[in-house]
């Protein structure tokens, strides 16, 4: 087996799934190898994700660990190989990996549930929306910096409409329609664009108006559901980069955190037409 020198997201997660199978199924890490017919260190680097595992021997492991879930072991089984390799392959270098990761997420998911705030989400927004948001960085950003963020953005935004667009929830909070970032031509042309997507057959845009009490109103949550839900992933967007979140509890939380903003947010209908009473004010 190769040595991976860097990992995905993807590669640690599938590790990460590998390890809870063994030890629900009651097995230390050298039993388990015994099973599999090598040393204990195989066990340990492909759980650890340094180890590329095929597809056969994922399900062999399942096979192993008595696990009967076949929905969830071919699941597994698709995340084996070679890592995916795709247009953020050529932002390596220029940003930290949890940008990347969330591109590759974003990528394989098959559905994305998002909640925000103060921003307009990132699948939506426009170039100029998006160079304004960052032309306020702390610290600043340089204008070249700025301007391989804005592409990258932009990139991102394929999943809605490339292929088999992904299903997509975006619940904004009306603050994030007033905030007029780029003046007022920019946000104008922002709230036009949010309409024009919010028409789209994989896009469910929901707007929480000013008085609706919500949780989890100081940041951004993306939810990426899997094949299947122990897969399911959640990215809290920060100030010091992303955070992804896997534990089932804790995807249970913002599962119902999510579900509670969508029933203080207005319907698709309603949502449309506050967008439009902001935007002829703006």
């Amino acid at each position: 087996m190769q040595t991976r020198t860097s990992l995905t997201l993807r590669q640690q997660r599938l590790g990460t799934e590998l390890r809870k199978l063994r030890e629900r199924a009651g097995f230390t890490s050298t039993e388990a190898a015994a099973l599999l017919g090598g040393p204990q260190s195989r066990i340990s680097n492909i759980e650890a994700g340094r180890y590329a595992v095929s597809a056969d021997r994922v399900r062999a492991m399942a096979h192993n660990y008595a696990c009967a879930d076949e929905a969830y072991v071919e699941a597994l089984a698709s995340m084996t190989g070679t890592r995916t390799r795709g247009w953020w392959d050529e932002y390596q270098d220029r940003f930290a990996p949890g940008l990347i990761d969330l591109a590759e997420m974003e990528h394989h998911a098959t559905a994305l549930r998002v909640a925000v705030v103060i921003h307009i989400p990132g699948l939506l927004q426009t170039a100029n929306h998006a160079r304004a948001v960052m032309e306020e960085s702390v610290p600043p950003l340089r204008p070249y910096e700025i301007e391989h963020r804005v592409s990258y953005r932009i990139k991102r935004q394929a999943v809605l409409y490339e292929g088999t667009p992904t299903p997509y929830t975006a619940i904004v909070h009306e603050a994030a329609l007033r905030m007029g970032y780029g003046g007022r031509h920019v946000a104008r042309e922002q709230l036009g664009i949010l309409l024009e997507e919010g028409e789209r057959d994989n896009v469910t845009l929901l707007v929480i108006p000013f008085g609706a009490s919500f949780p989890a109103s100081g940041q951004s949550i993306t939810y990426a559901s899997g094949p299947v839900a122990q897969l399911d992933t959640v990215v809290l967007d920060t100030d010091h980069g992303c955070e992804f979140v896997d534990a089932a509890a804790q995807l249970e939380r913002y599962r119902s955190v999510l579900d509670r903003m969508e029933a203080q947010a207005l319907s698709p209908e309603k949502s449309r037409e506050l967008i439009h009473r902001i935007a002829q004010d703006t």
